[in-house]
């Protein structure tokens, strides 16, 4: 764009034309990405809450199950199973206000849920079972079934309720490696949105500023400001202090002459 106005010369007037018209030409900032508290969906709507759910339900019936009634493993898996489900739940409902608190509890569910996975292979190994490759015709069978929506128990009960333990403790080992890929790509989604959108108190900051920046400029009033102090008094005429009233008291007090006082 030429740096000239319209006759030619160079100066501030035609740089100012051109700051004016690139300003109107910028496109307006979007209000939703600005908001103070931007809106959050449903945590039941989470592929990453719905198969935690699942792995919680078919843990508690596995351990409850399977397991010894004085074993401490049961209520450690139930425990690390609900550990799983419930931060990333209340990771979603902190985030409306905490980005930072919200990923620190998804990440304790990632945690919780890789502890349950070590339970369940743990399991395997001791007993000699079988763990199942990851592609193998079991795990590409329940890798197809984990991509249903919504994931909810009632896709798996069926083999909770008929097949061996083995084959139980290898279905929960799947879901919850699928359940921790889903959770690792929300950390780095939430990881993206703090370094791009920032905590509350950046937004906070932002949203007051641009409160401020559309707020509209008071009417100025043609009449002209008074610059008298609020307890200024006025000047109003002094009869004590006024030409007239020392000219009078002068005349009294002028000494009368050697004629009588005549002038």
């Amino acid at each position: 764009m030429n740096a000239y106005g319209n006759d030619g010369k160079k100066g501030k007037h035609g740089n100012a034309g051109n700051k004016r018209r690139t300003a109107s030409e910028a496109p307006a900032p979007d209000p939703a990405s600005e908001r103070l508290l931007p809106p959050r969906g449903d945590y039941h709507t989470l592929l990453s809450f719905q198969k935690a759910e699942v792995v919680y339900d078919i843990t508690f019936r596995f351990a409850h199950k399977y397991l010894g009634r004085g074993d401490r493993t049961v209520d450690q898996m139930i425990q690390s199973a609900r550990s799983g489900k419930k931060n990333i739940l209340e990771g979603s409902k902190a985030g409306l206000t905490s980005k930072e608190t919200e990923i620190k509890l998804t990440n304790v569910a990632r945690a919780s849920l890789e502890e349950l996975l070590d339970d369940y292979c743990d399991y395997l190994r001791a007993r000699d079972l079988p763990l199942w490759d990851k592609d193998s015709r079991e795990a590409l069978y329940v890798r197809q079934l984990g991509r249903k929506t919504p994931q909810t128990y009632e896709l798996y009960r069926k083999f909770v309720d008929t097949r061996p333990p083995e084959i139980i403790a290898n279905i929960a080992i799947c879901l919850i490696h699928q359940t921790n890929y889903l959770i690792d790509q929300q950390l780095l989604r939430l990881e993206q949105d703090f370094l791009e959108q920032g905590g509350l108190r950046e937004r906070m900051t932002r949203a007051r500023m641009a409160h401020r920046n559309t707020k509209p400029n008071k009417p100025t009033s043609d009449r002209p400001a008074d610059s008298r102090q609020p307890n200024q008094p006025t000047n109003a005429p002094n009869s004590h202090n006024s030409p007239s009233s020392h000219g009078s008291r002068n005349s009294h007090d002028r000494k009368p002459g050697p004629s009588g006082g005549k002038p």
